[in-house]
């Protein structure tokens, strides 16, 4: 066996889906801090009861019901109970002392006696009716108290009238049938064994059996265990992302707001703008303060959004943060990054014929596809043409050379780039901005894909600022589109005006402004 000191736990990287610097620090445990992972393992546990509290409920008043039904159910069964003492003839001291020996070990025969032929026909002869030897035994239950001779037994039967009947023939019977098994063949003497009974039968007018308070109080406690135990299959199997909570069992970095799910999203993407006094426009404005206070010291002002995979709310989270900043007062640009599968343009209803793409290939100037919106001092670049090569073209240097430009000209650069595991876009062009930001989409992204979002990103050279929760308190769980491979074949793109303004055509006849 290996010493404390150098035990190593490879599963829980595994298990918790620990981020790389913190698995490292948990590469080799000392036994203390052996210790302080089972205190992590507690908090866990706790963490599971918030979460899965209404599983470990409904499952425990399930259960309890069914005891509840089964003690309503069960037959009512009635105990009829009597005692005998066995002793030993002799007068003799010793005697005596050998003989309390004797009957204690006999005492053990006789409590398999009474359940025999031998013992029951006697029994079945006086109560005359048509009770079987194997009837009649399976209501006896015989106990012998230790280091005594007395044999007690119990009577089960749903009549407590016939309960006792039952027993008051055992106590008539049993001395005299063992009298005869212990007198020698063909001997009329007296037997060196006597039985007798001590305490004739009394029956309890309450029913022994089903008891509804420990009925209820075992249904109650096996409830709750069974709830907890599916509560902690359901945690282990289900590695969706829903909380803050989650998100910490993943990784350090901080997570800098959360904006609360909104069935309206989907219709009202800018909400900022549609509804300012919504709690869902405080959240994105929440988000916007955190933002500049984040690394405060070098202020980062190109910023780069992405998430994991799609459907996560990627581009309305942007779009809304760029709103919000502009607001404040602060000049920003609004990069549509995501060149496979552009969407900020027609959230906010601008031209898409020219764009970054254009910019990057010397095909138009910086200032040919700036597009102000609205009345703050916000200006949108467009993705323009879908490139076949998106990542060469956000590694190139004309891209590096397009977000110093800007960034003299803006207080802050917002980039919306495709989700991190299909494509290697956004991580390419994370080492070219000052800060990353990754959205957790609640009820969609699962915790390995987040896992794998953060080391993807870790593995280059850039500046995590933080993570937002996006569809907080949703409570079904989200599903993943389309594959966005499937979405990135560019001859499946709208890559011309006129495809553009069709589909912003389609939309307008769904919401019924046309």
């Amino acid at each position: 066996m290996l010493p404390v000191h150098t035990v190593k736990i490879p599963t829980l990287m595994a298990t918790y889906c620990l981020s790389p610097r913190l698995w490292e620090t948990l590469g080799g445990i000392s036994l203390m801090e052996t210790r302080e992972r089972y205190g992590v393992e507690l908090q866990d546990y706790l963490r599971i009861l918030r979460k899965r509290w209404v599983t470990i409920v409904v499952t425990a008043l399930v259960v309890l019901g069914l005891a509840a039904l089964l003690s309503a159910v069960q037959t009512k069964q009635y105990t009829s109970s009597t005692q005998f003492f066995v002793s030993v003839s002799g007068t003799d001291t010793a005697a005596l002392q050998q003989g309390s020996t004797f009957t204690q070990q006999r005492v053990k025969s006789y409590a398999q006696l009474l359940k025999t032929p031998r013992a029951l026909n006697p029994v079945i002869e006086q109560l005359g009716d048509d009770s079987t030897v194997s009837g009649l035994a399976g209501k006896i239950s015989v106990t012998t108290p230790p280091d005594t001779v007395l044999l007690e037994v119990s009577v089960t039967d749903s009549s407590p009238d016939r309960a006792q009947r039952i027993a008051t023939a055992i106590g008539e019977t049993f001395p005299e049938v063992v009298s005869e098994v212990e007198r020698p063949d063909g001997s009329k003497g007296t037997s060196p064994i006597k039985v007798s009974l001590v305490e004739p039968a009394t029956t309890n007018g309450t029913p022994t059996s089903p008891v509804p308070v420990r009925n209820l109080a075992l249904g109650l406690v096996l409830g709750l265990l069974l709830g907890f135990g599916l509560a902690l299959v359901r945690h282990m199997l289900d590695t969706t992302v829903r909380t803050d909570d989650d998100v910490e069992e993943i990784t350090e970095e901080p997570v800098i707001g959360a904006v609360h799910f909104d069935p309206r999203a989907g219709k009202e993407p800018l909400i900022v703008e549609s509804d300012p006094s919504s709690p869902r426009a405080e959240a994105f404005r929440a988000v916007r303060t955190n933002l500049m206070f984040v690394d405060a010291a070098n202020h980062p002002k190109t910023i780069l959004l992405t998430s994991s995979i799609p459907g996560e709310g990627k581009s309305t989270t942007i779009a809304n943060l760029a709103l919000t900043l502009a607001n404040s007062g602060s000049s920003v640009c609004l990069i549509e990054g995501d060149l496979r599968r552009p969407r900020l343009l027609d959230y906010l209803g601008l031209e898409g014929s020219a764009g970054l793409t254009d910019v990057l290939i010397d095909r138009a100037d910086l200032d040919d596809v700036l597009q102000p919106y609205g009345s703050d001092r916000l200006e949108v670049i467009g993705a323009g043409a879908i490139p076949p090569n998106p990542s060469e073209l956000l590694a190139s240097e004309a891209m590096s050379l397009v977000l110093a430009r800007l960034a003299v000209r803006f207080d802050y650069v917002l980039i919306d780039t495709p989700p991190v595991l299909p494509v290697t876009d956004a991580v390419v062009l994370s080492t070219k901005v000052d800060g990353v930001i990754v959205l957790v989409g609640t009820t969609i992204v699962h915790k390995e894909q987040l896992s794998a979002t953060l080391e993807a990103l870790s593995a280059v050279n850039n500046t995590l600022l933080g993570l937002v929760l996006n569809r907080v308190g949703h409570k079904s769980a989200g599903g993943y589109g389309a594959s966005y491979y499937g979405y990135y074949k560019p001859e499946t793109h709208p890559t011309s005006r006129s495809a553009r303004n069709r589909g912003r055509r389609r939309n307008l006849v769904r919401s019924g402004r046309k």
